[in-house]
């Protein structure tokens, strides 16, 4: 009894933070109120008459956070339960900061392999390089491990030792590092360099603790070595703080700009978020890189600056996320991260392009109609629109990557050759530099040729499907010839394909070995020449005429 009443208090709470919003459709306060009670108790006599007479036993935590997060997934996909047991990977999330070794990891089948040691963290130092297999940690078999199940053995108080016995390539025996734990920091920005001798490169992946601070410090070195227009590369990254996305944009927007305000249920929780410091520049010229996954904080970055004027946007229409969210504690050290708000952009628009509040009678929701979004302008008296995201101002082709690619990266072959290069070449040349030679690229066919991979073209699962389609409508007898012709004439080749799309494999593997020796910021900077997005941003920065123009509303 002691356990379901502090469970009744538990679910009380957290179904009060979210009744306006789950029973918003009564005709009075107090009605509600009712309803709210009463369902209480249904659920809490419910729970009681299971946990009672059902045939096995039914554990209780997983069985109440399996109906919250039901519950909670019925209103939109950033509202979450955080049991106590997931604060750390929650805080992880926010801050981007932990104790451990500073290295990726990732399960290859029964193989835990090193992804990418974080530069100059404890894993760098201590010795630990791109393609070791960790064996054992303290002692303990990774064969059944999963990932999960790795990163918890890694992580743990700074401070602390952990020991790793790893296999190595080249190496006959394993080997024992002895790696001592510190508080780690992920970086905002993983790498910024020059482009051009005038065209300084900034890739913010994350807008965790410290984003502002970190863009800030990579422009401020990039313009010390030349730099006089800026790429600010948002794609793939997801949001993060609201307070550090303000504070990317107030280096490029004058003080007390208004960068986004918050619009949500309780009006004393609505704010108007404003550059607050002087801006570090607000001449120089800016190109954004957006894709459908930059969200949330990206958007009101990307959004904001094109709001201004005070850049270019390059690349694809943003996801459209424009909620805000705020966590709540709850009892038993748990929390509650809710939607308490929709964010608006300095032209009023809200990017926002899900619309969570009107689902279909089948649950699912849809984008917002373009019968109901709504036009509004920069300060130039540019056209933008709110309810799709951020539409960018120059459109580029989404980059694939050729099947035979994806097909050697999906069995590790890149990553495999890429180590044992890297045992056998002490250094080369710098990420932007470094070529592989023709010769080079040969020795790699000539290793692939004996192994294990295969992969299937567009349009070969296009004629896979169309011969499913045809049995189940019993028409395939009628078309078996045709398809069967249509399959040899188009089924792949590797010969061919390696042939065909060697530029892209010289590409990849370049990249791949580049990380060996300058990690993740070498391998992004190893891509620019073959980046089409940068390539157009770069471009556009050398034609000054054609960015005012842009910028005006004039092209």
């Amino acid at each position: 009894m002691r356990f379901f009443t502090a469970f009744t208090r538990k679910v009380t709470l957290g179904l009060c933070l979210l009744g306006g919003t789950a029973f918003f459709a009564f005709n009075s306060p107090s009605e509600r109120y009712f309803d709210i009670a009463k369902n209480l108790d249904i659920f809490a006599t419910l729970y009681k008459e299971l946990n009672t007479y059902y045939v096995d036993e039914v554990n209780p935590n997983k069985a109440i956070k399996t109906g919250i997060d039901a519950m909670l997934g019925s209103l939109d996909p950033y509202t979450n339960y955080i049991p106590e047991d997931e604060i750390e990977d929650y805080r992880f999330m926010t801050t981007g900061q932990y104790g451990g070794i500073g290295a990726v990891i990732a399960k290859r089948k029964d193989h835990t392999l090193v992804i990418m040691p974080n530069q100059g963290f404890p894993a760098d130092k201590a010795g630990l390089k791109i393609g070791d297999e960790i064996l054992e940690i303290d002692g303990i078999d990774l064969v059944k491990k999963n990932n999960g199940d790795v990163s918890k053995l890694l992580k743990g108080q700074a401070g602390t030792v952990v020991k790793l016995k790893i296999k190595r390539f080249g190496k006959p025996d394993p080997i024992m590092l002895e790696i001592t734990r510190a508080r780690i920091k992920v970086d905002n920005v993983p790498t910024y360099a020059l482009v051009t001798p005038e065209i300084g490169y900034v890739k913010l992946s994350d807008f965790m603790s410290e984003a502002g601070k970190d863009v800030r410090k990579a422009v401020v070195e990039l313009k010390e070595k030349g730099a006089k227009k800026i790429i600010l590369d948002l794609r793939d990254n997801p949001g993060g703080l609201l307070n550090e996305a303000v504070n990317v944009c107030n280096l490029f927007v004058p003080k007390d700009k208004e960068v986004v305000t918050t619009k949500g249920k309780v009006a004393e929780w609505n704010k108007t978020y404003r550059a607050l410091n002087p801006p570090l520049d607000t001449e120089i010229p800016i190109v954004v890189l957006t894709n459908s996954r930059s969200a949330s904080a990206s958007e009101i970055v990307s959004g904001t600056l094109q709001d201004y004027d005070r850049g270019v946007l390059i690349g694809q229409r943003t996801f459209g996320k424009g909620l805000v969210q705020a966590t709540r504690p709850l009892t038993y050290n748990s929390q509650l991260k809710i939607t308490t708000a929709k964010y608006y952009i300095p032209s009023g628009r809200c990017i926002q392009a899900i619309d969570y509040s009107h689902r279909n009678e089948d649950g699912s929701v849809g984008k917002i109609a373009d019968s109901l979004k709504q036009t509004f302008k920069t300060v130039s008296g540019r056209l933008v629109y709110d309810g799709g995201g951020v539409a960018p101002d120059i459109v580029t082709e989404k980059q694939t990557v050729a099947p035979i690619t994806l097909g050697i990266e999906s069995k590790g072959l890149f990553f495999d050759y890429a180590t044992e290069y890297y045992w056998s070449h002490p250094t080369i040349a710098g990420p932007q530099a470094f070529q592989l030679t023709n010769a080079e690229m040969d020795a790699f066919y000539k290793w692939l040729a004996d192994k294990d991979y295969d992969y299937t073209t567009k349009v070969e699962a296009s004629i896979k499907d169309l011969e499913s389609h045809a049995k189940k409508e019993q028409s395939y007898d009628a078309i078996k010839d045709q398809l069967e012709t249509l399959r040899k004439k188009l089924s792949h080749s590797k010969e061919q394909d390696l042939v065909k799309f060697r530029e892209e494999v010289k590409e990849v593997l370049e990249a791949n070995i580049v990380s060996r020796y300058y990690f993740e910021r070498g391998a992004l900077e190893a891509g620019f020449d073959n980046d089409t997005d940068i390539q157009a941003a770069v471009k556009l920065l050398n034609n000054p005429a054609e960015y005012g123009a842009i910028l005006r509303g004039r092209k």
